[in-house]
């Protein structure tokens, strides 16, 4: 394989790697402020496994709503509209 085209094939995988990182993380900070994250984190780790980040955060709040009666109190509270 030709050198130019060895480098614009490396060019190209690391755009994509970095593109893909890049929406990985602002999907991770549209899940929720830091301190809702830590209300229920603990709760979607439990309850909610099978849903991915690339589902959306109303994937998350659905399957939490689902789970309501086995919630921690906090996660309830960041869930019903109220500060963690």
């Amino acid at each position: 394989m030709k050198p130019c085209l060895m480098l614009a094939l490396f060019l190209a995988v690391a755009a994509a790697t970095t593109a893909a990182a890049q929406s990985k993380k602002e999907a991770t900070e549209e899940m929720g402020t830091p301190e809702q994250r830590a209300a229920c984190g603990p709760d979607v780790g439990r309850f909610c496994r099978s849903v991915k980040p690339e589902d959306g955060p109303f994937a998350y709040l659905d399957c939490l709503q689902k789970n309501r009666e086995k919630l921690r109190p906090a996660c309830v509270k960041v869930i019903s509209g109220g500060a963690p």
